[in-house]
């Protein structure tokens, strides 16, 4: 696995972890915010052909 999947993958875990914080905070905007990033980060892993899990 190269350094570009496994940062992809890694920003992907922090995000989905933030996401679900904000959730269960009632965080709306910082949810919003997270889910573009999550959409833009396995855009970019689609792009380039980097598998993802789950």
């Amino acid at each position: 696995m190269g350094e570009f999947t496994t940062t992809i993958e890694h920003r992907l875990d922090q995000a989905y972890q933030g996401l679900r914080e904000a959730r269960s905070t009632g965080d709306d905007y910082l949810a919003d915010t997270l889910t573009a990033e999550i959409e833009d980060l396995r855009r970019l892993a689609d792009d380039h052909g980097v598998p993802l899990t789950g």
